[in-house]
């Protein structure tokens, strides 16, 4: 099992020019502490379930070139970029140049978008059915991989055009960077997994991950795609303490709301966690701590992944 690191929130203090210091110290320590994957939100401005609209959030493209500047090793991913946010040909030049700074170490997560507030804000236009959102971000992944596979690109979709596309240099990864569908969608998300994906992204607690890889099963033997080429992760929020005491003491100092959408709990509440989602199938766990918490991050590095890895 590997583990990943999730970076949601840009609060790390309270001048947001330090913001970059802040993710690059955390990207890094992630690489030197065995997480093999470091990915940030494609949104511009914050989620609900996160933080506030109005708090700093920077553009996750831009990030990912900056982190991979300052990184060796460890996986760089937007999780995920929505199909609407930037024109799939150009999407896939800019991917290919992230993964030529990383030297190939991209993931090309992608998604059928769902923030109906941030597409109003910024001018974009929203499906409303997501169906339609869902065709659109295939037929998308479709040119994009065309972009990074042939010397000119025409395509003439439905939805999306190029005509006679140049994209040097291409990708560093052969045949390209792997292509991440995020998302359980039973009918519609999922099938796109097993049609194009290399990797797949769900949330959820075990019993429901576990669930979400058999309809991916499903697909996969319907499409002909053998199930065991997708990479099998899962995202989610963790507050962690060693102990129960503490555990309250950090809920009250960090305001985790009684509805928390991820989950609290202590070392070994935390490591049973884990062992169940290994036990669902999961191969990547890609966690993020709430509010940044760095203890977090510590205890799961220090205590909780020894006893999956290796």
């Amino acid at each position: 099992m590997k583990f990943g690191l999730h970076n949601p929130s840009w609060l790390f203090g309270s001048d947001p020019a330090g913001i970059f210091e802040a993710v690059k110290t955390k990207a890094q320590w992630a690489e030197d502490h065995g997480f093999t994957w470091f990915s940030v939100m494609d949104h511009l401005i914050q989620i609900g379930n996160v933080g506030a609209p109005d708090e700093p959030f920077m553009e996750g493209w831009t990030v990912l070139s900056a982190l991979a500047a300052v990184t060796r090793r460890i996986r760089l991913a937007t999780l995920v970029s929505s199909v609407h946010y930037r024109n799939p040909a150009h999407l896939a030049k800019i991917a290919a140049g992230v993964d030529q700074i990383s030297r190939g170490r991209l993931t090309f997560g992608i998604g059928a978008g769902w923030f109906e507030t941030e597409y109003r804000q910024y001018g974009w236009t929203f499906p409303p059915r997501p169906a339609l959102r869902i065709r659109q971000m295939e037929e998308a992944v479709r040119l994009i991989l065309a972009m990074w596979a042939q010397p000119r690109t025409t395509f003439h979709g439905k939805y999306f055009q190029a005509e006679d596309a140049i994209l040097e240099p291409k990708p560093i990864q052969k045949p390209h960077p792997p292509v991440m569908i995020g998302g359980g969608g039973e009918q519609m998300t999922l099938r796109a997994v097993a049609r194009l994906a290399n990797a797949c992204n769900v949330a959820g607690t075990p019993e429901t991950v576990r669930h979400k890889y058999d309809v991916l099963r499903r697909h996969c033997e319907a499409e002909g795609r053998d199930y065991a080429e997708i990479e099998r992760t899962n995202i989610v929020s963790f507050v962690m303490a060693r102990d129960v005491a503490a555990l309250g003491a950090k809920r009250q100092k960090l305001g985790v709301p009684a509805q928390f959408y991820g989950f609290a709990g202590t070392v070994s509440q935390v490591t049973d966690l884990v062992g169940r989602y290994r036990d669902a199938g999961v191969q990547l766990l890609i966690s993020s701590a709430y509010k940044n918490d760095h203890e977090t991050l510590e205890l799961l590095a220090s205590d909780v992944m020894p006893k999956f890895v290796g």
